[in-house]
């Protein structure tokens, strides 16, 4: 039976897909691939395309912004074709099983000379989720009223965190107790029978990290899987071709003119147009230190797999409460407002990381702290902006051509992200300037959104 909008069945059904997508972004881009990554590369001259890398963290943070390039340029084209012929939800399963199942290709890397299977699977596997994204935020207007939209984007959010701790946790148990599981930790008899004790702890804590990334190696198959198998239960309850279109010849370039329809239209609509700029710039803090946090606690801090595992467990703890506490503001205060107190914390995120140093007595305890401070706006902030500019959109058709600007300029924030933190290492041997920079962003999104009017649904 076909439900109906608003049908809590189907809003459900909607935002379990936050569940089973939601595993990439916390195991792989967040935690366990960026410290596999270090671990593999950290001190070492990556080659990727003939090229020498002396910088890997450099290479990494410009391969996602190349992979976020492809789908800025992808995101419209796509969505005017699958908004204008009703394929919609063809599009997103295709760019689930491409997501999935580059994650799981990780697995095939395994040293320094595979380096570039991690590289190019990074760019495919964000390829596939983001561009998924594209075509599950524009299901939005067609699931739930406007006035249902709040508490349906959190708790697509909500899904998501309890889903990807629940991984993260089974992830973390193989990595630091990979023994446990079944990982060989056995070392050679020479060292056993000759070595000193000395030697023989070294060789077992050796023994002990190579389990420990074979390991991270088997959660990448893991997400990959769990991805794509829980996505199922969303395809199957999402309707497909709403408003009953039928392609005609040359929908692709027709496509093309819905963007020009679409972009002209905006022009007519100051709130939307200048919320988008806002959104843009808070983009480029937001999800720059979603996707490059860990590499920073780990190259620039020093700490540990441990600390870094667990600041991620504690930033999903706490988010689930943050996208919770940030929709009552939302709704005694306004959606405007409550965007606003969330970009004043992260100003005082990237401030304080700025102020982190390796030397500092009990940095990682600083660093759990901070970790918290940003998980009570990292859910908020991505959930309240998509439910507001859900708010914001003219009645129309062409939801996920609309949305697809939403993405893209989600997606040319991070392309720019991305791109000035790696150059400011290359320049400066140091990631705290490239923090430091992203606070600039945050301010000038603040002051944006300051000067927008109220309007019906969003005040």
């Amino acid at each position: 039976m076909k439900l109906q909008i608003g049908d809590k069945k189907l809003i459900n059904a909607w935002a379990f897909y936050d569940w089973a997508n939601s595993v990439y972004s916390l195991v792989i881009s967040t935690a366990v691939f960026p410290l596999f990554y270090s671990a593999i590369t950290d001190g070492k001259v990556v080659t990727f395309l003939g090229m020498e890398w002396d910088y890997p963290d450099t290479l990494y943070s410009y391969a996602l912004s190349f992979s976020f390039l492809v789908v800025a340029f992808m995101s419209p084209i796509l969505s005017a074709i699958a908004d204008y012929t009703g394929n919609k939800l063809k599009f997103m399963k295709f760019f689930c099983w491409l997501g999935g199942l580059s994650v799981i290709s990780m697995f095939f890397f395994k040293d320094l000379h595979t380096a570039w299977i991690g590289i190019i699977c990074t760019i495919l596997a964000s390829i596939g989720f983001w561009s998924s994204i594209v075509f599950y935020n524009s299901y939005l207007p067609e699931v739930a009223y406007p006035e249902q939209q709040d508490a349906a984007s959190a708790k697509g959010f909500i899904h998501g965190y309890i889903g990807s701790i629940i991984l993260l946790i089974f992830c973390l148990a193989m990595i630091l107790a990979p023994n446990t599981f079944g990982f060989d930790l056995s070392i050679s008899e020479a060292i056993l029978t000759n070595g000193t004790e000395a030697e023989i702890a070294t060789a077992l804590e050796d023994a002990k990290n190579a389990a420990s990334l074979k390991a991270m190696r088997i959660s990448f198959v893991m997400v990959g899987l769990w991805w794509i198998g829980f996505a199922q239960i969303t395809f199957k309850k999402l309707p497909n071709n709403v408003h009953n279109r039928k392609p005609e010849k040359d929908y692709i370039w027709k496509g093309f003119k819905e963007l020009k329809k679409v972009w002209i239209e905006l022009k007519n609509y100051p709130t939307l147009r200048n919320f988008l700029i806002a959104f843009f710039l808070l983009s480029v803090g937001v999800q720059t230190i979603i996707l490059l946090a860990t590499i920073f606690g780990s190259s620039e801090l020093g700490l540990g797999t441990t600390n870094l595992i667990v600041t991620v467990l504690l930033i999903q703890f706490v988010a689930i409460l943050g996208a919770y506490v940030f929709s009552n503001i939302s709704k005694k205060f306004g959606n405007f407002k409550a965007i606003k107190i969330t970009i004043f914390i992260w100003i005082l995120v990237c401030f304080s990381a700025f102020m982190l140093e390796k030397e500092l007595p009990n940095v990682e305890i600083y660093f759990y702290a901070l970790g918290g401070l940003l998980g009570l706006v990292l859910g908020a902030i991505q959930s309240l902006t998509r439910s507001t500019y859900s708010k914001l959109l003219p009645k129309t058709h062409d939801n996920a051509t609309y949305f697809s600007f939403y993405d893209v300029t989600e997606k040319i924030a991070i392309v720019l992200g991305t791109f000035v933190f790696g150059f400011l290492i290359y320049l400066t041997d140091s990631m705290q300037w490239s923090v430091l920079s992203l606070a600039l962003f945050f301010v000038a999104s603040l002051i944006v959104l300051s000067r927008l009017k109220r309007t019906e649904h969003v005040y």
